[in-house]
Order: C-alpha cells, then sequence, then structure tokens
C-alpha cells in the first residue's frame, strides 16, 4: 500500500510542492505546526534512514538545508527546527523516509522533551567502545 508521500509525489492527492530532484521532494506539512512548515521526504519509498542510500540521505539534508534557509528568509523565525524520526518508537508517524523543517518562535508551543541522564565519562567510554566498531570502515 502507498504511503501518503508516495500518494502526494504521484499526483494522487493535492499538495502545496515547494522543488523536487532526483532524490527528493519538498511541500507544505498538511499539518501547519507554524506557519512556514515543510516536509522533505525522499522520491523512493524507503521507510527509515537506515535504509536509504548515502546519495538519498545527503540529499534529504541538502534540502533540507536549503528549505531552512527560505524559511528564515521569509518567515524570519527566531529559530530551526530540523527532526527526522524513525519507526514509531522513535515518532515517525509515517513509514517514508522524511524530515520536518520547523520554524519556531518563543512560546509557540512546540515541545520536544526527554530526561537527561549524566552516566560519567568511564560509561561515555564505554557506550563509545561498544559502539566504535560499527562505525568502522568495511574490510577490503
Amino acid at each position: 500500500m502507498a504511503t501518503v508521500f508516495e500518494r502526494l509525489l504521484a499526483g494522487e492527492l493535492p499538495c502545496a510542492k515547494l522543488f523536487e530532484d532526483e532524490h527528493v521532494f519538498a511541500f507544505m506539512d498538511a499539518g501547519q505546526v507554524n506557519d512556514g512548515h515543510v516536509i522533505v521526504a525522499t522520491r523512493r519509498p524507503v521507510a527509515t534512514l537506515m535504509e536509504a542510500s548515502e546519495a538519498e540521505a545527503a540529499a534529504l539534508m541538502r534540502a533540507a538545508r536549503r528549505v531552512a534557509i527560505a524559511v528564515e528568509q521569509v518567515f524570519a523565525p527566531a529559530g530551526v527546527t530540523v527532526l527526522q524520526a524513525n519507526r514509531p518508537a522513535g515518532w515517525q508517524t509515517v513509514p517514508h523516509l522524511h524530515l520536518h523543517v520547523l520554524p519556531r518562535w518563543p512560546d509557540d508551543g512546540v515541545g520536544l522533551v526527554w530526561p537527561r541522564r549524566e552516566p560519567g565519562i568511564e560509561r561515555l567510554r564505554e557506550l563509545a567502545a561498544k559502539l566504535a566498531p560499527a562505525l568502522a570502515p568495511p574490510a577490503r
């Protein structure tokens, strides 16, 4: 079954498209949190960032930067939040890789809160040691 973003891209549903290239397309979010709220999504229907190609992931961020600059020029927000979520536990609501470019103002009612834990430098080093091998380039 096609995601809402696939249907938007195919023209099956109306949208206010801003631009598209070979990897991504950008459009106004129908649920505007603040004026200027834009979605940037991959053209190819991949669910998460981890499934995207490096070219798609890079194109997504290039487009987000381009949109954020335009949002700042046009709407002059006090700040901009760029949010990308993966899977329901990570707050993803549409299973198609996308990010939000959200202009922000003080007291706009938007919140993002999580508990801050400070495990200490030794625990941080243990966690880094576990993760580092997965970041190493593949053996040739």
